[in-house]
């Protein structure tokens, strides 16, 4: 059972990282993620690691997704981007990808492998508490918890900032920043007067 859950587990996390490499829609890349995290966390289960599972799904895949769904929907994001690729960038990534791909492979073979006819590691009962984990966290990896956090941050400023540029663009202002065709002056009114019944004149208009 525990052999198909991790098969299981382990193709949802592949198939949700290229989720979010392949798909164009930054809502469904979200989406995708969601189904990473979530698989990361049946991994971690397996690991005998409750502690972390737990967080991954109420931290990572609850409140950092919802802010993620906020920042996509707010800044908007149902176009594809236009923006223009970095040089070499054709040639680089598929190079990059296959090394990437070589390494693992590499790391794979020469060790995941023999661990398949042995029991593994020996869990203690106290390991992955909270207590043992606070104590990594807030001792051991103080500095890039805390750069973790100050990063989410910054992202959603950076996107209320983003947001804010593009609502000042719409009236009177192309992209470029000059006046749009349109004048957005309200046309002037008119100063004909409604016609008024003289009363010496017996009901005649004036």
């Amino acid at each position: 059972m525990e052999a198909v859950m991790f098969f299981l587990a382990a193709l949802g996390a592949l198939g949700g990282a290229v989720g979010v490499v392949a798909l164009r829609s930054p809502f469904y890349g979200v989406l995708a993620l969601i189904v990473h995290l979530f698989s990361l966390a049946v991994l971690f289960l397996l690991l005998a690691a409750a502690f972390v599972a737990a967080a991954q799904v109420v931290v990572y895949a609850g409140a950092v997704m919802v802010l993620y769904v906020f920042v996509v929907a707010y800044v908007g994001g149902t176009e594809e981007p236009t923006l223009d690729p970095i040089p070499g960038q054709r040639f680089l990534a598929p190079l990059m990808g296959a090394a990437l791909f070589v390494e693992l492979s590499i790391a794979i073979l020469g060790s995941s492998l023999l661990a398949f006819e042995t029991q593994g590691a020996d869990v203690g009962p106290g390991f992955g508490n909270p207590a043992g984990i606070g104590k990594l966290l807030l001792e051991r990896f103080l500095l890039p918890f805390e750069a973790s956090s100050i990063l989410l941050l910054l992202a959603a400023v950076g996107a209320i900032v983003l947001a804010g540029r593009q609502g000042t663009l719409g009236v009177g202002e192309d992209l470029t920043g000059g006046s749009s065709e349109h004048s957005s002056e309200a046309p002037a009114e008119r100063s004909e007067d409604p016609p008024v019944r003289s009363p010496h004149a017996g009901g005649a208009l004036s």
